[in-house]
């Protein structure tokens, strides 16, 4: 990876309403010019999800131009290409979309604030946990050192954020 170069990080979920959406915002305000963040889904919702809008807004992260889209804009012609793949969607209860290319790519699941049920409260506050998650884990990949690693060390830091810093 070169030095001084910004790097193309690209989330995946299945709607695109919450979890990647949260995680493209994140890592473009946490990136601090080092990323350009994008997100995608593979059955968009059409739309962000509105919790997710006013959490980002609370946490003082912008918001302007997120929308819900489908993975395919990105498999075009002109479309950037991506240093960095993540898919965020939880594999124990949904299909994740696979990515294709060379790209580094790993694996970090987050349950769905989406199929959260029960009272607004609770809803809020599933939102809250996934945007928690991603806070960490985005948090943490900001301020690798890419280019002091190694391939191999790059992708076992990108694997074991995914693993470790869900608690």
């Amino acid at each position: 990876m070169d030095r001084g170069r910004v790097y193309n990080v690209l989330f995946l979920c299945t709607g695109n309403a919450v979890r990647s959406i949260m995680a493209e915002a994140l890592l473009n305000h946490l990136g601090r010019g080092r990323f350009r963040a994008f997100s995608a889904g593979s059955n968009p919702a059409g739309q962000p999800d509105p919790l997710a809008l006013t959490l980002l807004e609370r946490s003082r992260i912008p918001i302007e131009g997120l929308r819900s889209k489908n993975w395919d804009e990105y498999q075009v012609e002109g479309a950037p290409k991506f240093d960095f793949v993540f898919t965020v969607c939880d594999h124990a209860r949904e299909t994740c979309p696979v990515w294709p290319g060379q790209p580094m790519t790993a694996h970090w699941g987050v349950p769905d604030p989406a199929e959260a049920s029960g009272t607004p409260a609770e809803r809020v506050l599933a939102v809250a946990e996934a945007f928690r998650m991603l806070n960490t884990r985005i948090g943490i990949f900001a301020n690798l050192s890419i280019t002091a690693l190694d391939r191999l060390a790059l992708q076992k830091s990108i694997d074991d954020i995914g693993r470790t810093a869900a608690a």
